[in-house]
């Protein structure tokens, strides 16, 4: 018990020549990434790995770093676990980064296995060690000697100090040493991911825009320097009659000045748009109101509000449900067997992915029965609107099925269109009262169409639990900031000390929104790069990258799919036209639309006492439409790729692949290591096609 004090006190003190030269032995023998460095190495440990088949363990080295804890495992005939990194030296099988590292444990069969927090001491040499991942995995480490190994305390108490000083220096972690030459060396990496777009530049949006075959919008440059919204994007997709001098009266009507603009166009006519909540001090008697209704309208006659929260949890709610679930489906749970289906409904995660998968469905189901617009209305338009605007173009688009639609998706309507994942993830562990994993609900989501509909996407469940993990690596720009404006300062323009840069010789003062935040805009070019999340080859083999393709993948029929495998003829008449007249707005809430009268909030909260548009009768209405909870496939049209999921009951079920891989009985890595268990996922992949 004295040597491990010894230990621990050594690894806090001054370093010596001798740690030195073994900190060099050990960087070495191990693939470090550029500016990374071993601080404590423990050579014959086994890792701990349970099957069906009962536990196993593989036998490597454990390597603490001061970027992350890294398992190399030792080269065996026959052994396809310990299968070759890439080139950068990043594998997440067995690796960890210090920020994904929730909860360390020592264990030792004398004594009470001990939680390590920053200043712990061991008075006991460690015989386990357990690492409880944000993400769900488990990682056991088996020491040699059973306890009498001195190198298992020094390991240890390493990545008790890493995690430590990770955490201290969280809010500059991508400014570190380590992480600037990661960058330069990945500057030179040529990128192998899949044709996609990022939406960073105007030629992304038009090209975009002509698939959709979008002719009566266009792309504007309003927002270029983030001087109308540091929250949205550079370029947005806004009615082409509108000019940019009259769209820039609109923004000061909606919160956070995020505007209604396009995030999908239907091929029947319809509009999918999203905005945040009005202003309390917008004025429906200003000229600059005609700007908001071009805008809402897009031309059409109707103009459908959906209150996307009225049927959503809330992102407190769901992080409240995110941490029941994670305290129940680790294996230190202390819910018995017989009630724990009855934890999980009390957890209420499966509840809120359903209301997730319904309302999608039902706004799928507004925009193929006519043409119209349909806005998605949030108070801050950054996360729910996020979540249920991907999830109505992944059940309609059946380009958003495919990995590079898919990835491009993820890009416009998360990344760039400003959703908060430094907060939402708190990644960097700087800010839990805003943390809520609004994205990761929503990848069970796709987890559960991709269930449902298994030869509908080209990607396969394999490929979305590597997107889970991928949100939880602080090396990549994609989940590391909370909006463009901020991803790009960081990315070109790091060290200025400036408050503006202008443009061309142009210049005009800087929004108050940055001021008030000590912001500052970005140059054009200059500064350190960090790679998108989505240069897989940064992190996997193209072995391991080929399971990410489906290969019961079938492009998109002319039918309209339900869960049951029938597919429901396309509808042959056309789309109604829209009815002359004056325009008519609706309120879609609970599943059914009713008329409104108003729809600008006055100030102090109540209505304006002039009505800003006269609504349509509750008759009419009922003639032009109906409610959405009637059965999806009596849509009066359903145009070609439509998904129909069942949202009830067992069909939405537990993602166990991803949220029990620490359980002793389930766990299992990423990928299928072995013949066997590609031979069972092939069987499963065959069963559920046949159903």
């Amino acid at each position: 018990m004295g040597g491990a004090r010894g230990n621990n006190e050594t690894l806090r003190g001054p370093k010596s020549s001798d740690m030195n030269s073994r900190r060099n032995r050990n960087c070495q023998a191990f693939p470090c990434i550029p500016g990374e460095h071993v601080l404590e190495a423990a050579a014959h440990v086994r890792k701990i790995v349970r099957s069906r088949d009962g536990e196993g363990s593989i036998l490597g080295t454990l390597y603490c770093t001061n970027l992350r804890v890294a398992f190399v495992p030792e080269p065996a005939p026959g052994d396809t676990v310990g299968a070759p990194r890439c080139s950068t030296g990043l594998h997440s099988e067995h690796d960890v980064v210090l920020p994904c590292v929730g909860r360390l444990v020592a264990v030792n069969s004398f004594t009470k296995a001990k939680v390590l927090t920053a200043g712990s001491t061991l008075k006991f040499i460690p015989e386990e060690l357990v690492l409880y991942c944000r993400d769900f995995r488990v990682l056991r480490f088996r020491f040699r000697d059973s306890g009498l190994e001195p190198r298992a305390s020094q390991v240890t108490l390493a990545i008790v100090q890493a995690q430590e000083s990770s955490n201290a220096s969280a809010g500059t972690w991508y400014d570190t040493g380590a992480v600037k030459n990661l960058e330069n060396a990945w500057l030179s990496t040529e990128s192998s991911s899949p044709p996609m777009l990022l939406f960073e530049r105007p030629c992304d949006w038009e090209k975009e825009l002509r698939r959709l075959g979008a002719a009566g919008w266009r792309v504007s440059p309003v927002n270029e320097r983030f001087d109308m919204a540091t929250s949205l994007p550079k370029y947005l997709w806004v009615p082409s009659r509108l000019l940019d001098n009259e769209l820039k009266g609109a923004f000061g009507h909606f919160n956070a000045r995020r505007i209604p603009r396009l995030c999908w166009h239907h091929p029947g006519g319809s509009d999918l748009l999203r905005a945040a909540g009005f202003h309390a001090d917008s004025d429906p008697e200003k000229e600059d109101v005609r700007s908001v209704e071009a805008l809402m309208f897009a031309g059409h006659a109707q103009c459908v509000i959906v209150e996307t929260a009225a049927d959503l949890p809330s992102p407190a709610e769901i992080q409240l449900s995110y941490l029941k679930l994670r305290a129940l489906c680790l294996p230190d749970s202390s819910v018995a067997d017989e009630k724990w289906l009855s934890a999980l409904e009390g957890t209420r995660w499966l509840e809120h992915v359903r209301a997730c998968v319904r309302k999608a469905c039902e706004v799928a189901a507004l925009l193929a029965e006519r043409s119209r617009s349909i806005m998605l209305q949030e108070s801050d338009d950054r996360d729910l609107n996020c979540l249920l605007a991907s999830l109505v173009q992944v059940l309609s688009d059946p380009h958003a099925r495919t990995q590079s639609g898919f990835q491009s998706l993820l890009q416009k309507e998360w990344v760039v269109a400003g959703h908060p994942f430094l907060q939402r993830l708190n990644l960097l562990r700087d800010n839990d009262r805003e943390e809520s994993p609004v994205f990761l609900l929503f990848l069970d989501c796709v987890w559960q169409l991709l269930q449902q509909f298994p030869a509908s996407f080209e990607f396969t469940e394999t490929y979305l639990v590597a997107l889970h993990d991928s949100s939880y690596i602080p090396f990549f720009s994609t989940f590391l900031f909370n909006c463009q404006w901020e991803r790009d300062r960081r990315n070109q323009h790091r060290a200025s000390n400036q408050i503006y840069a202008p443009v061309n010789g142009w210049r005009e003062p800087p929004p108050l929104e940055i001021l008030q935040k000590g912001g500052r805009l970005a140059k054009e070019r200059g500064g350190p790069y960090l790679p998108t999340i989505w240069d897989w080859a940064l992190r996997y083999t193209t072995q391991q990258r080929a399971q990410f393709r489906n290969p019961a993948y079938a492009s998109a029929s002319g039918s309209t799919t339900v869960p049951n495998g029938k597919s429901a003829p396309l509808g042959g008449d056309k789309l109604e036209a829209a009815p002359s007249g004056n325009g008519a707005v609706y309120l879609f809430a609970k599943g059914a639309l009713s008329p409104q009268t108003h729809l600008f909030p006055w100030k102090n909260g109540s209505l304006s006492k002039k009505g800003w548009r006269q609504a349509q009768s509750s008759e009419s209405l009922s003639e032009q439409g109906r409610s959405s909870r009637s059965s999806p496939s009596g849509c009066p049209l359903q145009h070609e790729g439509l998904l129909l999921p069942a949202s009830v009951g067992p069909l939405i079920r537990l993602w166990r692949r991803c949220y029990l891989r620490g359980s002793q009985e389930v766990q299992r890595g990423l990928f299928a290591s072995t013949l066997g268990e590609l031979t069972e996922e092939l069987d499963l992949l065959r069963e559920r096609l046949g159903d």
